[in-house]
């Protein structure tokens, strides 16, 4: 996967499950420091282990795809 894809991928999490809408430094404490519950840094996590797992599956078909042609 490359960096601007993971870099997408993160960024969507994060507006998602906390309505942060950068990740992007902004040298502002209530900006840059949010508060936010267990179950949505869990749920984060878990959308973020989902799209590695799916990523990388994509990947292994496509090796599969180009081996077989």
């Amino acid at each position: 996967m490359s960096n601007s894809i993971r870099e997408f991928l993160v960024e969507q999490i994060a507006m998602e499950k906390f309505g942060i809408e950068t990740l992007d430094t902004r040298d502002s404490a209530h900006l840059d420091f949010h508060d936010l519950s267990v179950w949505s840094l869990k749920e984060a996590l878990e959308a973020a282990y989902e799209a590695g797992r799916r990523a990388e599956f994509l990947c292994q078909v496509s090796h599969l795809s180009q081996s077989i042609h």
